[in-house]
């Protein structure tokens, strides 16, 4: 049987504790709020340098740096613990500072270091993980209001002028997602600002309000990479995604209903309606997107 038919059958209520490996960011504490009102006991491993240590106080955890590979798998499984779920983004570090133990180097070794993008990498460590006997699970299974419906968040929605942006956004997110590059784009009157790159979405907005044009705002479009693992990495923006949309004078963002995280709607909401944003999800399945 797969690991993914496995992962299926085993329901939340035989998970008896969740081993949650930590990345930076909201999303880890938001998992871990989400088992603890439903009762499931986690684990927490976090890494040197990415996680913030507040998280994992008065919990069972593990703090150990990132290419400590065999220490983390022979903890998880001397706590007897099966089920795993990989939240929060991780600052991908050089091999001096990975500082790799023998399980990592011979990951690598066989990998490439170089050869991967963000989504290879992650699809490279599940399969490792699996071929462990561990079950991947996405972080909608334990809190599925975190998955943006639908339709506009807040008040302001697209005008007629703001689709001609809003349809490139897709198109170039899309196809530097097929290539495992980044998963946003900004773009103002038709013309590209900027691309994602191993910087981030924040770095991007803020970096893009230098080339901002004159006249319409421009939108930021983050879409789910083609093929992407809806388990490992999906999109996420909350209110500091607007604030950082507003504070760089662009009218609007687009993410992909169903397949993106939204952390605080209400709060994204609110701050959209302040700053006369629109912030908008769209199924790429339509061919008409306009909702």
């Amino acid at each position: 049987m797969s690991a993914a038919a496995k992962s299926r059958l085993s329901s939340l209520k035989d998970i008896k504790v969740l081993g949650v490996i930590a990345g930076a960011g909201n999303l880890p504490a938001r998992l871990l709020a989400a088992c603890d009102m439903a009762g499931i006991e986690v684990f927490v491993v976090g890494f040197e340098g990415q996680t913030d240590r507040s998280l994992m106080a008065g919990r069972n955890h593990l703090y150990v740096r990132l290419g400590a590979a065999g220490q983390t798998i022979s903890t998880l499984k001397a706590h007897d613990i099966r089920d795993l779920v990989m939240i929060g983004s991780i600052r991908r570090p050089s091999i001096a500072e990975l500082r790799p133990d023998l399980r990592t180097a011979r990951f690598f070794a066989r990998l490439g270091w170089r050869a991967l993008g963000d989504d290879g990498l992650l699809k490279a460590v599940r399969k490792e993980l699996e071929s462990d006997g561990f079950i991947l699970h996405g972080i909608q299974e334990f809190a599925s209001g975190l998955l943006t419906p639908e339709g506009a968040i807040g008040r302001i929605k697209p005008k007629k002028s703001d689709w001609r942006d809003i349809e490139r956004g897709i198109e170039i997110s899309q196809a530097i997602g097929r290539f495992d590059v980044g998963q946003s784009v900004i773009v103002q009157e038709g013309i590209v600002l900027g691309v994602e790159g191993v910087e981030g979405t924040d770095e991007l907005i803020r970096r893009c309000s230098a080339y901002r044009r004159k006249g319409q705002g421009g939108v930021l479009v983050k879409t789910c990479k083609p093929g992407q693992d809806r388990d490992l990495d999906l999109p996420a923006i909350g209110p500091d995604t607007v604030q950082l949309c507003a504070e760089a004078g662009f009218g609007g963002i687009v993410v992909q209903a169903g397949h993106s995280l939204m952390l605080d709607p209400q709060g994204v909401a609110q701050l959209a309606d302040r700053y006369k944003i629109f912030v908008i999800a769209l199924d790429l399945t339509r061919k008409d997107h306009a909702v």
